[in-house]
């Protein structure tokens, strides 16, 4: 019968394929070695043995005795290589596992085993060096990341946030863990990180509103590309040189307004003693004594209009002292008698501060706030209210008014800037100043409830304790 051209003998694939090897794992291979290298010596005796003339007695049992002593050399000798190699194995695995604790004895010799032990343990001390060194920059980082005044956020591929400082924390209004895992649309931030590169923005975010400069970059995390946003307020750095700069301007002015407003204050009263004295006709007389008192007058308010910046210019830095807010707070609204201010009542707490400067600050912004509450244009006089809330950091002290509110929020804080009759213009300049001279700051809002305005003060919270 013809046979299929497609299939091949049995015997024929049998003598292609290809031989397996019996493969030994190391340990059984040094053993096989031990064995064959004492072999010789035992066939030798052996063969000495059962050729010379002895007894069947003493050749069975030297027989026996040269297996046992060959298979216990054999082994000995195993244990010798397979031993140490096993001890390497476990502080490699170790150090594997990131444990640099265990160190291998070398038991004082000097050979190729000692040196291999010598160089594992140095290797195992320089990288537990190397894991505290990182360790601790890791922590460094951590704490400066979490303590410097820029709001930090990292992304992860799906763009949701990682990682977030403090800064970033006060900047979105929320706590870390209420935002770690939202995503970069949720949070606001999303058109920052499709900007092609930095830019400087207006902008409000929940928890503050200013100028700000906005960055970001792509950096890798065990080779996971992620989005670093920086984000860093400019607000406070324009303002320090808004304020070096008017102050400048001050003592210029008032250096030149002085000069000039104390001889004509001299003048002015010389001319008044000279007209008593001359004979002019009466109408004449009293016309000139009515002028000049109108220069003394205004001579005198420009002189308290200058001594009033001057004193701005020239605010000490606070002398800081453990300050009880609510008691503050009430003997300044107690100061106030236009208008009953009613004190909300908050938790007992106590900062760091200089109480003159802060009472000072919280008495111009009641003031303000009676002023509105008083304003012309109601058909009654509003309300005021004072009070203080904490949060994790802060002490926010607020003061909301039943005022017209905020027409103009964009010169609250210009120099020389006023709404009201009489007005100076540096009374919110200077409960500013104060304010981010104690770390804090102060925000103007119209109020979302009713018309009317909200001040809000934060000061750093240094001391909080419960009292009584």
């Amino acid at each position: 019968m013809a046979s299929d051209p497609h299939t091949q003998p049995v015997s024929h694939l049998a003598a292609n394929a290809p031989e397996r090897r019996i493969k030994l794992n190391f340990d059984s291979r040094i053993l096989l070695m031990t064995l064959l290298i004492s072999l010789p010596g035992a066939v030798i005796a052996e063969l000495f043995l059962w050729l010379g003339n002895h007894s069947s007695e003493l050749k069975w049992t030297v027989t026996l005795f040269i297996v046992l002593a060959w298979m216990i050399g054999s082994s000995m000798l195993h244990a010798q290589v397979i031993r140490p190699l096993q001890t390497l194995s476990n502080m490699v695995a170790a150090i594997r596992e990131e444990d640099f604790s265990f160190r291998l004895r070398s038991g004082g010799r000097e050979d190729s085993l000692a040196d291999l032990i010598y160089e594992i343990n140095s290797l195992a001390m320089r990288l537990q060096q190397q894991k505290v060194s990182a360790v601790e920059a890791t922590a460094l980082l951590k704490k400066v990341m979490m303590e410097i005044d820029v709001a930090v956020f990292t992304f992860d591929q799906q763009q949701r946030l990682r990682i977030v400082n403090r800064a970033g924390e006060q900047l979105m209004g929320r706590i870390a863990p209420r935002m770690l895992g939202l995503t970069a649309e949720e949070l606001g931030l999303q058109e920052f990180l499709q900007s092609p590169g930095p830019q400087t923005v207006q902008m409000t975010f929940p928890g503050k509103h200013g100028r700000w400069a906005v960055s970001h970059t792509s950096f890798r995390e065990n080779g996971v590309p992620h989005e670093l946003l920086i984000i860093s307020d400019l607000s406070r750095a324009l303002r320090e040189e808004e304020r070096q700069a008017w102050q400048r301007l001050i003592r210029v002015l008032g250096h030149e307004l002085n000069n000039s407003l104390a001889p004509i204050k001299s003048i002015a009263g010389t001319l008044g003693s000279l007209t008593t004295r001359a004979t002019l006709p009466e109408d004449v007389a009293q016309d000139m004594q009515q002028g000049l008192r109108v220069i003394e007058n205004r001579v005198e308010s420009l002189n308290r209009f200058m001594q009033a910046y001057t004193r701005l210019a020239r605010m000490p830095a606070p002398t800081r002292n453990r300050v009880e807010v609510g008691p503050l707070i009430e003997r300044a609204a107690s100061l106030e008698r236009r208008l009953p201010v009613k004190t909300l009542a908050g938790p007992h707490v106590i900062i760091e501060a200089d109480a003159d400067q802060i009472e000072q600050l919280i008495i111009n912004l009641i003031r303000n706030a009676v002023d509105a509450s008083l304003d012309p244009s109601l058909k009654h006089p509003g309300a005021v209210e004072i009070g203080w809330r904490t949060n994790a950091r802060s002490v926010e002290i607020f003061i909301r008014d039943e005022g017209p509110g905020l027409l103009n929020s964009d010169n609250l804080f210009v120099p020389f800037f006023t709404t009201k009759h009489g007005g100076s213009g540096i009374g919110l300049i200077l409960s500013r100043q104060i304010a981010e001279a104690h770390g804090g700051v102060l925000q103007l809002a119209n109020r979302h409830d009713r018309t009317g305005c909200e001040a809000v003060v934060a000061l750093p919270l240094t001391y909080d304790s419960a009292l009584g």
